[in-house]
């Protein structure tokens, strides 16, 4: 109740740790683990590095949210990071990464040299910026174009960090004022709503 009154809304680490292990079913990551770190959160899994085994680990903030109807944008920080290579593999990464040569706390410089997803809008030093909107699968799904335009600018969520066992979700009210907040309500809720009953009225 506290955490509602300040806006602040608490997911259990447990259930991202379960959506970790769904991801790690799927092959893309291996024995994923989760460290809380308040604010942060460390994230230690194996990944494959361009044909490189690696465990890797990094402690994860959330710097930034910004939840508008045209993007979903997550502005991120890593720290604390390090690299293992796993086995006796012979690589150019993995003679990297042996011999120290690469610059762990800029892992943004490093990643504008490897493919990555539409959603990766910016990389930079130890930034990472994430647009989920840029995902078509997501920018396109009728819920999320129906619901984004009548909460977002009521309540937006702006900040993640851990506390104890929860990752706490922070919400900002009437980001942009209580006028274009009136106005989506009106035209996202109320129009279609008064629609709906004419159109079961009798003519």
């Amino acid at each position: 109740m506290w955490n509602l009154l300040g806006l602040r809304v608490g997911v259990p680490i447990d259930a991202l740790r379960w959506l970790l292990e769904r991801v790690a079913k799927s092959g893309k990551v291996k024995d994923p683990v989760l460290t809380e770190v308040p604010p942060g959160i460390r994230i230690t899994a194996t990944v494959d590095l361009m044909k490189t085994p690696v465990r890797a680990s990094a402690v994860v903030y959330i710097d930034r949210m910004v939840l508008t109807p045209a993007q979903l944008r997550i502005e991120t920080r890593l720290e604390e990071i390090w690299m293992e290579v796993q086995g006796e593999v012979q690589s150019p990464v993995a003679a990297l990464i042996k011999s120290g040569a690469l610059d762990l706390s800029k892992p943004g410089n490093l990643a504008k040299y490897m493919p990555l997803p539409p959603t990766v809008v910016e990389a930079r030093e130890n930034r990472i910026v994430v647009d989920l909107m840029k995902d078509p699968k997501i920018a396109d799904n009728p819920m999320v174009q129906r619901i984004l335009p009548l909460v977002t600018p009521v309540v937006t969520a702006y900040g993640l960090e851990t506390d104890d066992d929860h990752l706490e979700v922070m919400f900002r009210p009437l980001p942009e004022g209580l006028r274009p907040a009136a106005s989506a309500i009106r035209r996202h809720l109320v129009r279609p709503g008064i629609q709906r009953i004419r159109a079961l009225l009798p003519g």
